[in-house]
């Protein structure tokens, strides 16, 4: 169809790194092309230059074979290019319409036209499958269905271009194949698209074209038809990368290491997040909890750890009743905790990397004089061996750990966690919004720790890490643990419908609904 987007030798660099290095691309008017790499490769800084937000240090981009500038966002969608970013830009407080038409009202100074703008937009939500309500508020919205809105904001503007900037890393498994098929559908109008991402699988689904970006450099632009995961692996990562299932020890004695027993958890009095939970992890195995996000995995997590107490039921960890205990009397009793959110619960990111790697252990003898006075020295040599052990990367572990990539700083937090010789390690979403050798990182090391005797309990969204590390599955749905299956024998297909309320039979048959 022709070049509708020429990038020739654009050039990026900040302080101490070059973030765009002489990249030239060109996308074809009507296509899906990806831009794929690992975090920090360079990609977003690509398309925030396309799109006016920053200015290239070299090289020359030209829009429909015409060279332009961009001074900022406003000159890009001038030239019908729009960008819905990762983190969305929406005001909860306002409609769907008046968000949209921010900027962009229809009418006089003194009157704005909402009912003419809520029906254009409208329109475009029938025509493109977007399914939102232009009258309703942004705080009363899903996330995916705030997503839409912000793709319905570049609509809007006529953009005939659309920059997708990591789209789905807030979304869950069933919502990533609604978005593909919007997706799909702009493209069957004649929009150009170009999405950022490293998830594979969608990349694969998606794509006509896939450019790889590593360190700042093009390693190459493929056909979709003409490659696979593995060759996208190597070229995004430089090496074989193993994501799949690995061998495992087998244990001759595997007693159950953690017991949830009949526990039930009400929010307010009225709303059963938990309904009469029960659930066995064994020594030396990964159990995996699978469920649409929302299901009761939270409270789950939290009454485990101690954050809430449940209405009835205990949990018992090697033989003792933990149901009541503290926070810090469960991780002194061997419970580790990889979190949810790494920023709100897993570090201080404006503490060095060395003191995020003790926190929860300040207070050991081995750390601190009679629980007081920090050894800092041997705070700082814990922290370089565990930097060289667990593949931290950073110029120092003096740095803040708000400076380092989200790889990264889970590195830190699995550091931690794993050097404390938890005998149960629970890990809530571990690879969420991470690289595929990061990715690679966290899971092997999931693994070393079951192959070590140690119980892991793994809260994921993925189906394809649910069902690649675990040992056993536990579907939950609406607060019921409502089948436990081997993940050797159950397929993605029928995983995902018991996510949604079927439960399993004999040979994968459907046998009914829970709930």
């Amino acid at each position: 169809m022709g070049s509708i987007i020429e990038l020739k030798g654009i050039t990026k660099r900040f302080p101490g790194i070059v973030a765009n290095d002489h990249i030239s691309i060109s996308f074809e008017k009507g296509e899906i092309h990806t831009l794929a790499g690992e975090n920090g490769a360079g990609k977003s800084t690509l398309m925030n230059i396309l799109y006016g937000l920053y200015q290239p240090d070299e090289g020359e981009l030209l829009i429909r074979g015409e060279p332009v500038k961009f001074s900022n966002s406003k000159d890009s969608i001038r030239h019908k290019i729009g960008m819905v970013h990762q983190h969305f830009m929406l005001i909860p407080k306002l409609t769907v319409t008046e968000n949209i038409i921010v900027g962009q009202e229809i009418g006089t100074a003194l009157k704005v036209d909402r009912r003419q703008a809520g029906e254009t937009i409208g329109a475009l939500s029938e025509q493109y499958g977007l399914k939102i309500d232009p009258g309703k508020k942004v705080a009363d919205l899903s996330v995916t269905e705030q997503q839409r809105v912000e793709i319905l904001k570049v609509l809007y503007r006529e953009a005939e271009i659309l920059i997708f900037d990591e789209p789905t890393a807030v979304l869950t498994p069933q919502e990533i194949d609604e978005f593909c098929d919007i997706l799909l559908k702009l493209k069957e109008k004649g929009k150009t698209i170009i999405f950022i991402s490293h998830k594979l699988a969608e990349v694969m689904k998606i794509s006509d074209r896939i450019t790889v970006i590593r360190l700042g450099k093009v390693v190459g632009t493929v056909e979709k038809k003409e490659t696979d995961s593995a060759e996208l692996t190597r070229m995004m990562v430089g090496r074989d990368v193993n994501l799949g299932r690995r061998s495992r020890r087998q244990f001759e004695k595997a007693e159950n290491i953690l017991e949830v027993r009949d526990v039930s958890y009400t929010v307010n009095k009225t709303v059963k997040k938990l309904k009469s939970i029960n659930l066995e992890l064994r020594k030396g195995e990964v159990l995996g909890i699978a469920g649409v996000d929302g299901n009761g995995q939270e409270e789950l997590v939290n009454v485990i750890c101690g954050k809430l107490t449940p209405d009835s039921g205990s949990v018992v960890m090697n033989g003792k009743d933990i149901t009541k205990d503290k926070i810090r009397d469960r991780k002194d009793h061997g419970l580790g905790l990889i979190p949810e959110d790494r920023h709100r619960d897993g570090l201080v990111l404006e503490y060095s990397i060395a003191n995020n790697l003790i926190l929860g252990l300040q207070y050991h003898e081995t750390f601190a004089k009679n629980g007081i006075w920090l050894n800092f020295k041997k705070i700082h040599d814990t922290a370089e061996e565990m930097k060289e052990q667990f593949d931290i990367r950073c110029a120092s572990v003096d740095v803040n750990a708000g400076t380092l990539s989200g790889g990264n700083q889970q590195k830190i937090i699995i550091a931690r966690e794993a050097s404390r010789d938890p005998d149960v390690l629970i890990a809530v979403q571990p690879t969420r919004g991470l690289d595929v050798g990061a990715m690679e990182f966290v899971q092997k090391t999931l693994l070393e720790q079951r192959d070590k005797g140690k119980g892991v309990l793994l809260f994921s969204l993925e189906l394809d890490e649910i069902l690649s590390v675990s040992d056993r599955i536990a579907v939950i749905f609406k607060g019921e643990i409502i089948d436990v299956v081997d993940a050797q024998s159950v397929t993605r297909q029928e995983l995902g419908m018991m996510m949604l309320g079927s439960v399993k039979g004999k040979g994968g048959t459907e046998v009914g609904t829970a709930g």
